[in-house]
């Protein structure tokens, strides 16, 4: 597939455009003009980059790209050395950050409800970044009746593999979920404001916990990385179906 080809297609799949972001969206590295070989992860690491080289792929595809807003411009040190290695095995870089968030079906969100087993039934905050949903039945993927925000946290670590930190009533009843994955604690008091019995995002800050205990709304931090692998997995999946791509995940352990 042409390079150029796969910039337009990813730009127009995620919506680029629309979003007001941190980052510059889509290729952020330009390498070979022919690509059939994608390596795919959350972040655009030295760890990454190497595992790219090793297997001779054309272009890596990540969440967490570069060039964020306010960063030190200058391409030197642990910079220079990953552009150098794209640079070096003419390796493009595609990023999305919050395109690939937000999008209905392939972003993180939306592929982080179906894992834990959440159906969609609304949006919230900026740019409809954050989900609203209510926890589907046993029969239809859940082990469990999800029944308070205690049994949720539990339920959420055991299915990304990391302990989740609740904070707030354990016991609170558990109808309606809010989520945003990542470093979206930010949007706590809008998910309330949206009628959140509980509120799950990756991160945690101070002021967090005060909320969560003031407004008697539970808070669930999950993990920045662990709610946010599903996303990357699912364009990739959807690029080798309908692109004819080479399309593979590499995980990186990061236990934030």
């Amino acid at each position: 597939m042409d390079r150029e080809e796969l910039r337009g297609t990813l730009d127009t799949l995620l919506e680029a455009a629309r979003f007001r972001d941190y980052c510059p969206n889509g290729l952020q590295v330009e390498g070979r003009g022919e690509v059939r070989r994608v390596l795919c992860g959350v972040t655009a690491s030295q760890a990454l980059i190497d595992e790219a080289v090793r297997r001779d792929v054309d272009a890596v595809l990540v969440h967490h790209g570069w060039f964020w807003r306010g960063e030190d411009g200058r391409i030197t040190g642990f910079r220079k050395r990953r552009m150098a290695a794209l640079l070096a095995h003419d390796i493009s870089l595609f990023a999305y950050h919050l395109p690939l968030d937000a999008h209905a079906e392939l972003g993180n969100n939306a592929q982080l409800g179906r894992l834990l087993g959440w159906e969609t039934t609304g949006r919230f905050a900026e740019q409809d970044i954050g989900f609203l949903g209510v926890s589907l039945q046993p029969s239809q993927g859940i082990p469990l009746r999800i029944s308070s925000s205690g049994e949720l946290a539990a339920h959420i670590g055991r299915t990304l593999g990391r302990e989740a930190l609740l904070v707030g009533d354990a016991t609170r009843p558990v109808q309606r979920v809010a989520w945003c994955s990542g470093g979206a604690q930010g949007y706590f008091e809008q998910a309330i404001l949206a009628g959140a019995d509980v509120y799950v995002s990756g991160e945690i800050s101070e002021q967090t916990v005060h909320l969560a205990r003031e407004s008697g709304v539970p808070y669930i931090a999950a993990g920045h990385h662990a709610t946010e692998r599903y996303g990357v997995q699912a364009l990739g999946r959807h690029l080798a179906e309908n692109c004819g791509l080479s399309c593979e995940y590499f995980e990186l352990d990061n236990p934030v």
